[in-house]
């Protein structure tokens, strides 16, 4: 069993791990959920996440400064699965930039941290829902021996604030 505080700990550092998400703008106009590879602010603690993009691509053109996004998250064992509501902000700092820019980043800009084209988003994170999944061997010995599945899921998920 879990508690709400154990989950949050257990996504952080599978966002930290796995670092691909699905991210979109929230609202009817929001469109698809691209995938988007993050990375977190060891220093600050604060759980935001940058992504590096282009600003030509969809989802910055539809963002303006800052706008409701959600983030969706599969961890790669399939053990842990979120959905992450907040804001999505433009931004222009150099110094975050230069913190965050890595060789797989440069790869994708020729111009290096200046180039025109390179937009570096902050996602916000406001509320976050966490599942655990058990793993589907063990539910079914359970189930077979006459466990309620519903009693053993009530503490693999949580709803709680992450900013």
């Amino acid at each position: 069993m879990s508690s709400p505080a154990e989950l949050k700990d257990k996504l952080l550092k599978a966002l930290k791990s796995d670092r691909t998400v699905m991210l979109r703008l929230s609202g009817d106009d929001g469109g698809a959920a691209q995938p988007m590879t993050v990375q977190l602010d060891k220093d600050t603690g604060d759980h935001q996440l940058y992504i590096f993009t282009a600003k030509d691509s969809d989802l910055v053109e539809s963002l303006g400064q800052r706008q409701a996004a959600q983030v969706v998250f599969a961890s790669k064992g399939h053990d842990l699965f979120a959905t992450i509501d907040g804001e999505l902000v433009a931004v222009g700092d150099p110094a975050l930039i230069d913190r965050f820019w890595n060789p797989f980043v440069a790869a994708w800009f020729e111009g290096g941290q200046t180039d025109p084209k390179l937009q570096l988003l902050r996602f916000e994170p406001g509320e976050a829902h966490i599942w655990e999944n058990d793993n589907s061997v063990f539910a079914g010995v359970r189930l077979l021996m006459g466990r309620d599945p519903k009693a053993d899921y009530k503490d693999k998920t949580a709803h709680l604030p992450l900013s």
